[in-house]
């Protein structure tokens, strides 16, 4: 693709998500989301290979399907109310359909089916994107409106994602589905907790993008796309390695790695609520994406494969990884100790 093309959709893609994040009008809201959605799709077919054309074509329709819904439910609110404003959203059924707009737009269950194949058909890159960027437009509607949401329905959904995103990427060997999976189950605890605390779904929201971006970094500095090509890499970069390990436990959420945090404040949060049955499940639900993390670092760290080198060390090319990537491993897994700070 041509720089000049390439700088224009990576623009469009800040300037919608910024229009959303800084509009208080509907129709403002859409147009931000409508540019984001149209800049990102001739991303996903620039590899001009017929699973990237599936993808975009499953990506426009779903998103375009939320959008609809996300409008309509701006009209009749606008209809029943007199308002167009986001925060003025006071009627029962313009909120659920617009619940169920965002749902489908971030891929909660059980609107998720269309994020696990999107992302297989897709480069590493534009998986990034997609997984981190995307979800940024979307999250701040859904952060903005939580108070007159419909708790209990936000409840289910949360539920449903925590569990398919685990259950579902446990027979999974294609990293990129095993992210999907990964980024549906992080989604059902931002949505469990957004209506109770909006800033604890914004902290769950900032770690997520950490983890993911250091994670997808790593995957295109290792050219790994499944879990045969991660088993060899110790390899070839074995510190690289070391740190995708790291990296796994802290998605699965071990202590003391940053991904212990959220939920460990989230769950504090719903006990506060006398929601224990339900916090329960949550950290039930949270042991099964556990085991898959658990599965891919014993992968990448203990295991052989029956391909080995008789050399000691393989053929290591040079790494041309940027500052941003040791960054973002000490950021996705050493956030722990400012969480006094964070409870003060």
């Amino acid at each position: 693709m041509s720089p000049y093309a390439m700088s224009m959709l990576m623009s469009s893609l800040a300037m919608g998500t910024i229009i959303t994040l800084s509009s208080s009008h509907w129709f403002l809201a859409w147009m931000g989301l409508e540019i984001n959605t149209l800049a990102i799709i001739p991303l996903m077919t620039k590899m001009h290979h017929p699973r990237a054309t599936e993808s975009a074509t499953k990506y426009f329709l779903t998103q375009a399907t939320a959008s609809a819904l996300l409008l309509f439910s701006a009209a009749m609110n606008a209809w029943m109310t007199g308002e167009w404003t986001i925060v003025d959203m006071n009627s029962y059924i313009p909120t659920t359909i617009l619940t169920i707009a965002l749902a489908i737009k971030l891929g909660i269950a059980p609107f998720h089916p269309w994020l696990p194949d999107v992302l297989q058909g897709l480069d590493m890159m534009t998986c990034l994107i997609l997984s981190t960027w995307q979800k940024l437009a979307p999250m701040a509607l859904l952060i903005l409106t939580s108070h007159q949401l419909n708790t209990s329905l936000l409840t289910l959904m949360a539920l449903a994602s925590a569990i398919i995103g685990g259950w579902g990427a446990l027979n999974q060997t294609q990293m990129r589905k095993i992210m999907a999976y990964s980024s549906i189950a992080h989604l059902g605890w931002m949505t469990l907790v957004i209506s109770f605390a909006p800033g604890l779904a914004l902290l769950n929201l900032t770690i997520y993008l950490m983890m993911t971006s250091s994670m997808f970094v790593m995957l295109m500095a290792l050219n790994a796309t499944n879990m045969n090509k991660l088993s060899i890499s110790w390899l070839k970069t074995p510190t690289l390695t070391a740190s995708m390990m790291t990296g796994l436990l802290s998605l699965g959420g071990l202590p003391p790695l940053s991904g212990f945090l959220p939920k460990w404040l989230i769950l504090q949060e719903m006990t506060k609520h006398h929601l224990g049955a339900l916090s329960t499940v949550m950290a039930l639900s949270a042991l099964l994406s556990l085991f898959f993390y658990l599965r891919l670092s014993y992968m990448i760290s203990m295991t052989s494969p029956p391909n080995i080198s008789n050399a000691n060390l393989a053929w290591r090319k040079k790494n041309n990884l940027s500052l941003i990537n040791p960054i973002l491993i000490v950021l996705s897994t050493m956030l722990m100790p400012i969480t006094p700070m964070l409870l003060m």
